[in-house]
């Protein structure tokens, strides 16, 4: 599944997997479709910063490529960002699938 988050403020598709771990990192159900209103974002953004920062800037080598994987913390960038400029125009956000 893809998820597609949506707001005045930009739009994003996510993987449904990491889509869903990183809502309920911020508080929600995770379920899709799904929205959270402009009024709710701060703290949103909070809980999602908290829960991203412990984890190292890259993910694990891959044994194959040798190159760093991605880990969440690198995957909840695009959400943060949406996020934070949602915030600062006022703008809720929506996600479904794709």
């Amino acid at each position: 599944m893809i998820v597609r988050f949506d707001s005045a403020a930009g739009q994003f598709l996510m993987n449904g997997e990491v889509a869903v771990a990183l809502l309920r990192h911020m508080g929600h159900s995770g379920a899709v479709p799904g929205a959270l209103l402009a009024a709710d974002l701060p703290a949103a953004i909070s809980r999602l910063e908290a829960a991203v920062a412990p984890l190292p800037p890259a993910g694990p080598l891959d044994e194959a490529s040798g190159e760093p994987g991605v880990n969440l913390r690198q995957r909840a960038f695009p959400m943060l960002e949406l996020l934070r400029r949602a915030a600062s125009k006022g703008c809720d956000v929506l996600w479904d699938k794709a």
